[in-house]
């Protein structure tokens, strides 16, 4: 009997250092460790991918790409083709550049990212004006005229909603709107299709150039804004009588970017420049009689020298926001001085143009 007691005991101690084996096998020892190192290899990986992600496209030369893309389907390269030729181009980047369009990502390391979808959404405000350009002035004759078919249909394509990840998706709508200028550049360069046209005349890029010199004096302001600074304002509308014997009221109020949208406006303003500067390297070429005419080309070559000049490599980790004169830079005061200097570049353009 004491023989059989000692037997279970026995048993019954080996198996509890069993199970306490199997506890440390699977819990605090191979199976915890294991988690861990494929969370930080995981983390490691998207960080990496993240960066890469990251990488705002190089500038590419206009005038050659146009010059290739015609050859390439075989069309003549007419008035207007290197304009909607650089609009397609500056699309496709948006779909095509390392990550693809990380605006309506909804997975990491995609989701983490903020910087390049502002970069994103700066590219995209120019597409959209440019877009909306070409269908209400750059093809049309006059104000009475037919809008074209195809650059209507690419219009409301490049204004859907930039953040939509599915039924549809940003990225189909883009696509769309791609296909729908192609199919326009087709017909342009096609001599059968008379009703298809590109007026480069002044009064159509004076246009446009208004739209352009209204975001960048939008983006000037919201630069300035990095550091805060206090504005007087007056409760009376523009020019409304003041009574006699009455002072008008002035009140002081902080104009002040939050901290934490600093960086996305920096690469809001970077994403602009960089498809603006494109676009105006096609306009000095198709638009090449009326600026030489108006003895405007060399304004043109300043307001890309100051966006390319916009584009210089960031080299540090983060967008700074040190005070006007204090020890640290001020990424954003620094962008905000090249953007305003090409606005005030587009002024005199349009002054120009507009002179007989």
């Amino acid at each position: 009997m004491l023989d059989w007691k000692n037997r279970a005991g026995d048993l019954r101690g080996n198996a509890e250092d069993s199970m306490d084996g199997v506890r440390s096998y699977f819990g605090g020892g191979w199976v915890g460790k294991t988690l861990g190192t494929l969370l930080g290899l995981y983390l490691l990986g998207a960080m990496l991918v993240g960066w890469y992600w990251s990488q705002e496209p190089e500038l590419f030369p206009v005038q050659q790409r146009a010059q290739a893309a015609a050859e390439q389907a075989q069309r003549k390269l007419v008035s207007g083709y290197t304009t909607v030729e650089t609009l397609k181009q500056v699309s496709e980047t948006l779909l095509n550049k390392p990550g693809g369009y990380l605006s309506n990502d909804v997975a990491p390391p995609g989701l983490w990212l903020d910087n390049m979808p502002s970069w994103e959404y700066g590219v995209l405000v120019q597409v959209r004006d440019l877009s909306r350009a070409l269908r209400k002035d750059f093809a049309r004759s006059q104000s009475q005229s037919t809008e074209d078919p195809d650059l209507a249909k690419a219009e409301p394509r490049f204004n859907f909603d930039n953040k939509s990840w599915a039924l549809p998706a940003s990225e189909s709508e883009y696509a769309e709107g791609i296909k729908s200028l192609d199919r326009y550049l087709a017909n342009l360069s096609n001599p059968s299709q008379q009703r298809t046209q590109f007026y480069a005349r002044a009064d159509n890029l004076n246009n446009w150039l208004g739209d352009v010199a209204t975001r960048l004096g939008s983006l000037s302001q919201r630069l300035s804004a990095s550091v805060g600074r206090v504005r007087l304002n007056t409760d009376a509308e523009p020019n409304q009588p003041v009574p006699e014997g009455q002072i008008v009221p002035v009140r002081e109020e902080e104009v002040k970017t939050p901290w934490l949208q600093i960086d996305n406006v920096f690469y809001e303003a970077r994403g602009q420049a960089w498809a603006l500067s494109h676009i105006l390297r096609a306009i000095e070429v198709d638009f090449a009689d009326v600026l030489a005419k108006k003895n405007a080309t060399v304004s043109v070559r300043q307001i890309i020298r100051e966006l390319e000049a916009a584009q210089e490599t960031l080299w540090s980790p983060m967008v700074l926001n040190g005070s006007g004169y204090g020890v640290l830079a001020n990424h954003s005061l620094v962008m905000a001085n090249y953007i305003s200097r090409a606005n005030a570049a587009i002024i005199d353009l349009r002054t120009l143009l507009s002179q007989g």
